[in-house]
């Protein structure tokens, strides 16, 4: 049968329809997946077509993903964090959705804060468990969706589970009609994606849930889960393991929409931001990600990596404030005890550090030689370089008046006392045999010794 497609809008072959293939035993994709040996990565040469949608957005998970991996916030926290989202995603909502836990009278609280707020982006949104009493919980909350788990591979169906294929998709299917009687939106997890039968599971079960979608009128989006970190964002891999095969057999196979399809990823093998980059170059709309990747294991896709992302794909920021990233940062670090890399992008003490003499010349003639890009200007970070036996009265003075951010008539030129002296100390270090720049924290302390504490860092 020959049907014009929606997506493409060509004419195609309308005949590959899955039915779900209730196996007696797990398909556990031994050949990839071993246990005793590093996963491996199969290709079978197939490429499916990159369509990127006219409108991509960011969802966050920090408050429930990110918040199981550490000590719980309070709800004050909670309440902050919400507003650092909303300035960050700007007026038009690049920042989208974030979900709460609704279980304890602290996450109903937060959430109630939230709402108190009035702001429009991010939506509120929720994580429950898959019954009727949390639909009811989530509807008398006046939330409109919520995400409910729906493991999709053999390990967790047969392993976790111990059940079919067909008693789990049963389960699966009558959760989400328990979801549309309360009148809520679900959210569906295929947990575990990347270790799926992908046609004889994923598939046949998610063309199930657009019918019962069409049926009652009420949209499902589909939140695909690397769970483990296994998704590989090079083109002609093979299934279970390709982001564009999955992205694109989802829309293509699925008639799953771009506005209703997200991608969550972790780090496990350092893919998150690709696998992420990618599941938008091949059709999902969203991407689901943490502030500062705190998540499970290796984290989730860092959300300030995404915002950066989406300015290098979309060319422009549309009205997010960049800035913020930093601020979220120190909050993380001042207000909540959470340490984190030096060399973390974006965000870490050194990440726009220069360390090497000759690259330090460099920055100190002019900063884009070495600098990635005006971090001033787009993180309220301005460029550095780090103290060394070659920076000379110039380069110290440079890193007195970035590291305590000292503009205007605040700031000190290279014949200060202060620099002098400090220069005077460090060569004795370097006289002594010392071979490594100088450290932030040893820089400082000197500083607040020569200074009497005339510089102290906020």
């Amino acid at each position: 049968m020959l049907e014009i497609s929606n997506k493409t809008n060509l004419l195609e072959q309308d005949n590959y329809k899955y039915s779900l293939q209730d196996v007696e035993e797990p398909n556990l994709y031994r050949d990839f997946y071993t246990y005793e040996d590093v996963p491996k990565i199969a290709f079978n040469h197939r490429r499916v077509p990159m369509g990127m949608p006219k409108d991509i957005w960011i969802t966050d998970t920090s408050l429930r993903d990110g918040q199981q991996s550490v000590e719980p916030y309070t709800v004050e926290q909670i309440v902050e964090l919400y507003k650092f989202m909303s300035r960050l995603g700007g007026p038009y909502g690049i920042i989208r959705q974030t979900e709460f836990f609704v279980y304890s009278k602290k996450d109903r609280e937060a959430i109630a804060k939230c709402q108190e707020l009035g702001l429009k982006f991010p939506e509120i949104t929720t994580w429950i468990r898959a019954s009727k009493e949390d639909f009811k919980l989530v509807k008398d909350l006046g939330i409109r969706e919520t995400g409910i788990l729906v493991s999709c591979s053999d390990y967790h169906i047969f392993k976790k589970l111990k059940k079919t294929r067909k008693q789990a998709m049963d389960g699966y299917l009558a959760a989400v009609a328990e979801a549309f009687e309360a009148g809520v939106m679900p959210r569906c997890h295929l947990e575990d994606i990347t270790r799926a039968d992908f046609y004889g599971f994923v598939v046949p079960f998610v063309n199930e849930l657009m019918k019962m979608s069409k049926d009652a009128g009420i949209p499902v989006r589909i939140r695909a889960c690397d769970t483990m970190g296994y998704g590989v964002p090079y083109p002609e891999v093979a299934l279970p393991r390709s982001v564009p095969g999955i992205i694109y057999g989802l829309q293509h196979y699925s008639d799953v929409p771009s506005e209703m399809l997200e991608w969550h990823g972790h780090n496990d093998f350092y893919k998150a931001v690709a696998n992420a980059s990618t599941a938008w170059l091949y059709g999902a709309s969203a991407v689901n990600c943490s502030l500062l990747g705190i998540g499970e294991r290796t984290g989730n896709v860092p959300l300030e990596a995404m915002v950066m992302e989406y300015a290098s794909l979309k060319g422009s920021l549309d009205g997010m404030d960049t800035t913020v990233i930093t601020e979220i940062a120190e909050y993380f670090q001042k207000e909540m005890g959470y340490t984190l890399p030096p060399m973390t992008p974006f965000v870490g003490q050194n990440f726009n550090v220069t360390r090497a003499g000759i690259h330090a010349d460099g920055m100190l003639k002019d900063q884009e030689i070495y600098n990635i890009f005006d971090t001033d200007k787009l993180l309220n970070r301005p460029a550095s370089v780090a103290v060394s036996k070659t920076s000379g009265l110039a380069g110290i003075a440079y890193w007195i008046n970035t590291n305590y951010r000292l503009s205007g008539d605040k700031k000190i030129s290279k014949n200060d006392a202060l620099v002098v002296s400090l220069k005077e100390w460090i060569d004795r270090e370097y006289e002594d045999g010392r071979q490594t720049a100088l450290s932030n924290s040893e820089l400082e302390k000197k500083i607040e010794e020569l200074s009497g504490n005339r510089f102290l860092r906020s």
